[in-house]
């Protein structure tokens, strides 16, 4: 059972840190100064509504998200929600793409060669299944969440900074909201592919409170450095990169790879929640649909990866604050009785 909720636990990390996340972009588009208060509640919230997607997932044993969709919304709203679900799905595949092509950028690499090496690394997870991408998000989600743990510590520390601005003024309390809504879509996406996989309710619930703990911690000490260096200078489209660029090439390369890797996993999950809705239709196997998909996806990856995340994320949070508002209030409605 721990070793099962663990595995959950990754996938459930792998799917929200990705380009975005990791790179430090999708937290300050958010957060900043004196939000201490929005990090906590998305905290609980983000807890919350992960126990409330596993549960629905594993009562529907579902393979896709659309019976979880049918069961939050009623079956005419879900399908609005399904094409928005996909459409997002298809974005965020689009975004990792891009934030693959910008971290081989920053080696001074052309673009082109990152798109081209996340693509063949997403052909060669597809061509093993579902059981290999979650193995695969054990064995290096522990890595870019202990890198990411040590790196903003250790910077926390060397510049001295306190922890107080998070809690200077609480004005922005209310950006919990559209941050967990924008979260929580791609993980009704990828919940709802395993919930023939889940075999008990502990596995939900060690799933659920660990990554939401992890990811909470990790935006609480990030936006703590990012607040820090925006008074200082103007932060880059990989803010990632500022912290890290004073503490030599090796730790450079190091993050660098560990960012790379969580584009890679994000990318992966959200693909397998495109894949897996889209094969109820058509049925065919992973590596053909994850090679069309992808190849579709190619050309979009060529708009700016800080414009993608400027104008997608925001916008699909306000999007989604229905979606998350049904998962805070299920446990209590009359569809869970």
């Amino acid at each position: 059972m721990v070793r099962a909720g663990m595995k959950n636990m990754f996938l459930i990390t792998g799917a929200v840190m990705g380009a975005g996340y990791a790179s430090g972009r999708e937290i300050w588009q958010f957060f900043g100064a004196g939000s201490g208060l929005a990090i906590l509640l998305f905290t609980g919230f983000f807890i919350l509504c992960t126990i409330t997607i596993l549960n629905i997932s594993y009562k529907l044993q579902s393979t896709n998200y659309v019976p979880v969709l049918h069961q939050l919304t009623g079956k005419k709203l879900a399908v609005v929600y399904d094409y928005l679900i996909f459409i997002y799905l298809f974005c965020v595949t689009v975004v990792m793409i891009a934030g693959s092509g910008a971290t081989f950028e920053s080696f001074g690499i052309p673009f082109w060669w990152g798109t081209v090496f996340i693509f063949a690394g997403l052909m060669i997870i597809f061509s093993k299944g579902i059981g290999e991408l979650l193995n695969i998000n054990q064995l290096l989600m522990p890595l870019l969440i202990i890198a990411l743990f040590v790196i903003l510590l250790v910077f926390i520390k060397g510049e001295e900074i306190s922890f107080q601005s998070n809690w200077d003024s609480q004005d922005n309390w209310t950006a919990a909201f559209p941050f967990t809504a924008l979260n929580i879509l791609p993980l009704i996406a990828v919940l709802g592919a395993i919930g023939n996989r889940i075999k008990s309710k502990g596995e939900i619930y060690i799933a659920s409170i660990s990554s939401g703990l992890i990811l909470g911690f990790i935006t609480f000490i990030y936006n703590t450095s990012l607040t820090e260096l925006a008074k200082q200078v103007e932060l880059p489209a990989i803010p990632l990169y500022l912290i890290i660029n004073n503490y030599g090439q090796v730790v450079i390369v190091v993050m660098m790879l560990m960012l790379w890797l969580a584009i890679y996993t994000t990318a992966a999950a959200t693909l397998l929640g495109m894949i897996t809705r889209v094969n109820k239709k058509y049925g065919f196997s992973l590596l053909k649909m994850a090679t069309i998909m992808l190849v579709i996806m190619l050309p979009f990856s060529l708009i700016s990866f800080t414009q993608l995340v400027a104008f997608i994320y925001p916008l699909y949070g306000i999007l989604n604050l229905y979606i998350l508002v049904k998962l805070l209030l299920y446990p209590i409605g009359k569809n869970n009785r």
